[in-house]
């Protein structure tokens, strides 16, 4: 039988891209650090996103109905930190970072490697989370090429290689 603590210990080695994901609407601007993030289809453009219920930025999700997933590059480090603590004022995490906003109104990071703008399509409950399915309705692409992933319960920076020659 598969425990929770077993589980926990086996995603602890997957490897996933950082990401901070966030919303602005109606019920307010939220965001969040989060790595279950992935993609559906290219037809349409679907990504989705698994969002504990319990986070503080879930009800703003649901009700907006809009997130926008910014990969975060090599150096955001500390804004995924700050987006991952709980906080009695969750507007004091745009502080970090200069935000833009694209088609839906959720915000935008510059410098993330990539920013995908999410009309939230369809929500499942699975255990204790949300599983966001988004459609991408626009796409920034950063100047940077570095990424930032989490293995092993820390984070690792993906240094693109330069070019040979």
């Amino acid at each position: 039988m598969v425990t929770q603590q077993g589980y926990r210990e086996a995603m602890a080695r997957f490897g996933a891209h950082v990401n901070v994901v966030t919303t602005d609407g109606p019920a307010g601007r939220r965001g969040f650090t989060a790595s279950a993030v992935c993609s559906v289809t290219d037809a349409p453009p679907t990504l989705l996103v698994c969002v504990n219920r319990q986070n503080d930025s879930h009800p703003a999700m649901l009700t907006n109905g809009v997130l926008c997933v910014n990969a975060l590059c090599a150096d955001q480090q500390e804004i995924s930190a700050l987006f991952s603590r709980e906080t009695n004022d969750p507007l004091a995490r745009f502080t970090a970072g200069d935000w833009h906003v694209l088609e839906t109104g959720a915000p935008a990071l510059h410098g993330a490697v990539v920013s995908f703008d999410c009309r939230i399509m369809q929500v499942t409950e699975v255990g204790t989370h949300s599983v966001m399915f988004g459609q991408v309705v626009a796409i920034r692409h950063g100047d940077r090429h570095d990424g930032l992933v989490y293995f092993g319960r820390t984070y690792h920076p993906l240094r693109r290689p330069l070019p040979a020659g």
